[in-house]
């Protein structure tokens, strides 16, 4: 059968799962009826050969035997000339106590695989040509590098003594780590060395420990400090060697690697997310294997996606040294983020991939590229669609992860439990990049219920910054007046049985889902609030949306909060002194907040719906204050009184304050003219 000009092979596994053909194909338009094969990975396997060479690409649904169908395709003299994609009917549909009434949910699964492929995000690049660093107590450091210095050129920072190596087959130092940072080839090293006797200078001749009259220097070439007296024999037994130093001990040494292997008991970096090509097994000698068998396949040159992009015309972080909004720093837990100024920094290379970042953006400065959220909203779309179409109702929309949450979903299928026929699964990433954009348009497109499956390896910003984007977005379809929770973070599949459906809208939105976080938001709000009489949900403290209490009282007009504003939804007016303001614009930084020198400005978390949201307001207006001289309107009269009153007493303005109530212009023409007035010019020379 053939689906948007794919070629569709299905398989119902040795008859274990439950294919209900005909229905299967009028639910996917197909003009033709479903072939379903009972054995594709065996004695079917020649339908699956003859589909290759006469279609551009194949959709299998199978992915248990991909490795096999793949091979197949590869020695096809249509190798060349056909794609082969698989997508997961058994256990994400057919394995299941539902898997009678599973049929919308198998033609949705079947239509996303029918789309096509997400445009590839940017690639960062790594280069490493194996300089390892081993860093650890002398024992399990050295016994590592003996293995594998014919394979790396390594070399080794023992951060405790013990005996060294008969042969010097590799640079070796001891102290104490100061600093490690960086990434798979670019780690920077910086230690000092406490121990005066220079490992990499030491000739292992032993004329010290024979020359040291307290015994303070061991077959390790360390000096005891507590043993030792200050005779400094062992320094004129080295002689021109000049191995020992007592001086050296302040100072600090810098190296670069490609590769860190860190035996220490406690790792040296501590990020959730750890930077590529840096290893931390500990003491559990398995662990230190596995390691030390991926160091040796890190040479050469590798690359990843590049899971982000960034405005930093709209970032709210921070404005003329005020500090605005954290979050994507606060979150990120691989610590690749930092300010730089008033914008943010993302370190492309130590970036995880985990999407947190935009998820928590109010602006949508910072956005998810892997895939971004138009290629999303496509699957969502189109999986939503045909199941509604093919008599699916109530669904729910499950994102889970690449890897633990995959194992759960298909490990719950293979035990015999599997998925309700409701829940339609969507593979990502990464779960922390399902924000509240993706949330409320999957509610616009159809859904019931949208469900984050949270596993142990999530960290627990992660889980936390999900819970409240789900928080507001809850807040805003129950302020529409739509029942039920429609939204939900759990780490047990199991819960999903006792999930009871929410309402839905009745008729699901046309529009596609943006590249612009915020025009997302508007589609997808706009849809859900229509014919809904609803003007204004409150929302909780820490929203993305929301107004602006002024109090005009303090309030002197002097536009600051203008200028801090990086969303434009501050704004001044060319005719009269006035403070407007945009609702649909302001992200709740509190840039505006924090720069107000009379501190008139609060927050109003609330969504704000309609055309008023983007319409400006008039938060604030004063009358103008005149120039005495030429009558220019050049502030407000709160401005000019305030200052009056606080300058007026001043010995500056002892002959009077009327300069103070002229323009810029007038004050210089003013001071032209009083002849009499003082001047530096008027003081000799010295």
């Amino acid at each position: 059968m053939t689906l948007d000009g794919k070629t569709l092979k299905v398989c119902s596994c040795n008859r274990t799962v439950a294919l209900d053909a005909k229905a299967l194909g009028a639910a996917l338009k197909a003009g033709e009826p479903l072939a379903v094969h009972h054995q594709l990975c065996r004695k079917d396997a020649g339908a699956f050969q003859a589909a290759l060479g006469r279609a551009g690409e194949v959709i299998v649904a199978c992915t248990q035997e991909a490795p096999l169908f793949a091979e197949l395709a590869a020695d096809s003299s249509a190798a060349s000339t056909t794609t082969v994609r698989f997508v997961n009917l058994r256990e994400q549909a057919g394995w299941s106590p539902e898997a009678k009434g599973a049929t919308p949910k198998m033609a949705a699964l079947l239509a996303m695989a029918a789309l096509p492929e997400p445009q590839p995000a940017p690639a960062v690049e790594f280069k490493s040509s194996g300089q390892l660093v081993i860093i650890g107590p002398a024992d399990a450091a050295l016994g590592w590098a003996e293995r594998l210095h014919d394979q790396l050129e390594l070399s080794v920072l023992v951060t405790h003594k013990g005996e060294l190596p008969l042969e010097r087959a590799f640079p070796l130092w001891s102290g104490k780590v100061a600093a490690l940072s960086g990434w798979l080839g670019a780690f920077e090293l910086e230690w000092r060395q406490e121990n005066p006797i220079d490992l990499e200078v030491c000739t292992r001749c032993n004329a010290c420990i024979r020359a040291c009259p307290e015994g303070a220097i061991d077959y390790g070439y360390q000096v005891d400090a507590a043993k030792c007296k200050a005779h400094r024999d062992c320094v004129a037994a080295c002689g021109e060697i000049g191995a020992i130093d007592f001086s050296r001990i302040e100072t600090q040494r810098k190296e670069r690697f490609d590769l860190v292997l860190d035996l220490s008991r406690e790792p040296l970096l501590r990020t959730h997310e750890l930077p590529q090509g840096y290893f931390a097994p500990g003491d559990d000698p398995l662990e230190q294997a596995l390691a030390a068998q991926k160091l040796v396949s890190l040479v050469g040159e590798f690359e990843k996606p590049r899971f982000f992009a960034y405005k930093s015309k709209i970032c709210a972080h921070s404005r003329s040294g005020r500090e605005g909004c954290n979050q994507c720093i606060d979150v990120c837990s691989s610590g690749a983020i930092r300010a730089d100024g008033d914008h943010v920094r993302v370190e492309p290379h130590l970036c995880a991939g985990c999407g947190g970042c935009a998820t928590v953006c109010p602006s949508g400065a910072m956005s998810y590229a892997y895939p971004g959220v138009p290629d999303t909203g496509m699957r969502l779309k189109a999986a939503l669609s045909i199941y509604r179409e093919a008599g699916g109702q109530d669904a729910c929309i499950l994102f889970h992860d690449a890897r633990e949450g995959r194992a759960q979903v298909l490990g719950s299928a293979r035990r015999g439990r599997g998925l309700p026929a409701r829940v339609i699964p969507m593979e990502c990433f990464h779960v922390a990049s399902v924000g509240m954009d993706l949330m409320l348009g999957a509610l616009a497109y159809g859904a019931s219920q949208v469900v984050v499956l949270s596993t142990e390896k999530v960290a627990e910003g992660y889980g936390a910054a999900l819970q409240r984007q789900m928080g507001y977005a809850q807040a805003i379809v129950t302020g529409l007046g739509y029942a039920g929770a429609h939204f939900r973070l759990l780490s047990d599949l199991n819960e999903l049985w006792n999930l009871q459906p929410a309402a839905s809208v009745a008729k699901p939105g046309l529009f596609n889902l943006s590249p612009d976080k915020r025009t997302t938001l508007d589609f997808a709000i706009e849809h859900l609030a229509r014919d809904r009489k609803v003007q204004e949900i409150p929302l909780a403290a820490g929203a993305p949306f929301g107004s602006l209490a002024v109090n005009k009282a303090a309030c002197t007009l002097c536009k600051a909060c203008i200028g801090a504003c990086p969303e434009a939804a501050l704004l001044d007016s060319p005719e009269t002194p006035s403070l407007r303001f945009i609702e649909r614009n302001c992200v709740q930084c509190a840039l505006c907040a924090d720069t107000c020198p009379e501190d008139a400005i609060r927050l109003v978390p609330r969504l704000l719906l309609g055309a008023q949201a983007k319409e400006p307001v008039t938060l604030n207006e004063a009358q103008p204050f005149n120039c005495v001289r030429c009558g220019k309107p050049f502030g407000t009269r709160q401005m000019v009184d305030n200052m009056l009153g606080k300058l007026s007493g001043h010995s500056m303005f002892a002959g009077g304050t009327r300069r103070l109530q002229m323009c810029g212009d007038c004050r210089v023409v003013d001071m032209m003219e009083n002849t009499a007035e003082a001047s530096i010019l008027d003081y000799p020379k010295r």
